[in-house]
């Protein structure tokens, strides 16, 4: 693996924890698994890809997910994203659905998340790479150590940032985030085996909006 090609802006600060040994042991982890011949995703120069597209200087919204999809052409490095020519996944079709009823805008074309990040969403999974076919398989290698470190960054040196946590997982952050300065949105995942209790009709859409706007 080669070091992390970030933005700038986010490199200058999180330049102490590359450093570290658990960020070195994450590397020589996924050295391993590829001299192993083991199929990581998402592809390795685009792992840390969802900080380029969102520079530190310029993030309003962070949404965690847990880790990328691990199907084979499926991964991509932005939470629920996936590639242009992937069938959509469950939990994305209602996320669009949320948004239909929450804003009335029509599902789009594409299902890639790209877009939303040039509305300056950070789309990070808690969980950089996962393994081909085995979903959370990277969950114990020091990822969360580094996520974790990266969301108390943006909750300490940034304000009123909107924090969206969908589900129990990723509400656990949630002590990491400073709510006098942030506005936290909490809801159930959007998988189709949750949805109904407590995504849809949340309104995360129009709440951040209404929270940037003021």
């Amino acid at each position: 693996m080669i070091d992390p090609q970030i933005d700038s802006s986010r490199k200058d600060i999180l330049w102490d924890e590359f450093q570290k040994p658990y960020f070195l042991e994450i590397k020589k982890f996924l050295q391993k698994e590829r001299s192993e011949w083991k199929t990581v995703y998402p592809a390795w120069n685009q792992i840390f890809n969802a900080f380029d597209k969102t520079p530190f200087d310029k993030v309003k919204v962070v949404i965690i997910g847990q880790d990328p999809y691990h199907w084979e052409w499926e991964a991509h490095w932005l939470c629920f994203s996936v590639q242009d020519w992937i069938t959509i996944p469950p939990s994305l079709r209602n996320i669009y659905k949320e948004m239909q009823s929450d804003l009335g805008l029509l599902p789009p074309h594409s299902w890639n998340l790209t877009k939303w990040t040039k509305q300056w969403v950070f789309l990070l999974n808690a969980t950089l790479t996962v393994r081909k076919d085995s979903p959370n398989s990277h969950k114990d290698i020091w990822w969360q150590t580094f996520t974790d470190t990266v969301i108390k960054i943006l909750s300490e040196k940034k304000e009123h940032l909107v924090f969206i946590l969908r589900w129990a997982f990723a509400q656990q952050k949630k002590n990491l985030i400073d709510e006098s300065k942030h506005y936290v949105i909490c809801s159930a995942h959007p998988s189709p085996f949750s949805a109904d209790r407590g995504f849809f009709w949340s309104k995360p859409f129009s709440r951040t909006n209404k929270y940037l706007t003021s």
